[in-house]
């Protein structure tokens, strides 16, 4: 998507005002306000992108990785994750707002492409862009007008680049969730995956990446194994917590460690997130003891 978009000129007196301007008002509240649509799309999106890269079967961590039928598929899955978030039905064409046969389009690129049923309908305009983890959400009546005269072989159009200012913005370039791995450094990466067992590995990543949540599907996706949970547990001496707590480092879980995560200070983790921290004094080690976690005295 372009770094710059023209400023739209969807104002009162357009053709496409009072259309879109209902259909972004429907569309807001259905989600629960700006604030909670801007949050939830970056969370769907995430998961879209996520559950197709499949680290934990298949090892790739990037969405350039993806063949280009998988590509093609994550468009499905925010089609049908955004009808759920939204609680829109099935229509002639992907949903209906307020009555109106409406067409959903993503694209991980610069522009979407218009099928000829879309053609004259309104159409929600998604957009992800993975290297600056940013994304949009948009509308546009797919008028004749606004779509290129060039066509692939199905017959569908991109949207003019004069035709953008005819697009209703509802989040432009907003942040969303980055993908886990762009954000530790190689080095790091190469030394969680160098491990040969699913065990080192996940105390590998607890060990590099520390004092921030990390989700249940990251660990999962090192660990790559069925019973993961069991090794992040305390096994008998040899699960990942047992490993860490001899090199001095906690492992505290969102949902049964929440008190002494928030004693010491960290960031608050859900249910589903765990995260490491090396106590930086006796006090902190003692009160990982007293919340029955216990550090060898040379890990302090």
């Amino acid at each position: 998507m372009k770094q710059t978009l023209p400023d739209s000129c969807v104002l009162p007196g357009h053709p496409d005002h009072a259309l879109l301007g209902a259909i972004a008002g429907d569309i807001t509240a259905r989600a629960g306000g700006a604030e909670a649509l801007a949050g939830a799309m970056g969370r769907l999106l995430r998961g879209c992108i996520d559950d197709v890269i499949m680290t934990a079967k298949t090892g790739r961590r990037s969405y350039d990785e993806l063949e280009k039928t998988e590509k093609t598929y994550i468009g499905t899955r925010v089609e049908i994750e955004l009808r759920a978030l939204l609680g829109l039905s099935k229509g002639r064409l992907d949903t209906v707002i307020l009555g109106h046969d409406v067409d959903i389009k993503h694209t991980c690129g610069g522009n979407w492409m218009i099928p000829t049923e879309a053609v004259g309908h309104p159409c929600i305009l998604v957009a992800t862009d993975e290297a600056r983890a940013i994304c949009h959400l948009a509308l546009i009546v797919a008028r004749r007008d606004y779509l290129t005269e060039g066509q692939n072989k199905d017959a569908k159009r991109t949207i003019c680049a004069a035709a953008f200012a005819n697009i209703l913005w509802l989040l432009a370039q907003q942040p969303y969730p980055r993908n886990f791995w762009q954000t530790v450094p190689p080095d790091a990466v190469a030394r969680i995956f160098a491990e040969k067992s699913g065990n080192r590995r996940m105390a590998a990543l607890f060990r590099e990446v520390q004092g921030r949540p990390i989700a249940r599907n990251i660990v999962e996706a090192v660990a790559q194994q069925r019973d993961f949970m069991r090794r992040i547990r305390a096994d008998g001496g040899s699960g990942t917590r047992d490993q860490l707590a001899r090199e001095g480092v906690l492992l505290l879980s969102g949902q049964y460690d929440a008190a002494l995560i928030a004693a010491l200070g960290l960031r608050s983790c859900t249910g589903a997130e765990f995260i490491s921290y090396r106590p930086k004094s006796g006090a902190q080690a003692q009160m990982a003891a007293d919340h029955g976690l216990a550090l060898t005295p040379t890990g302090i």
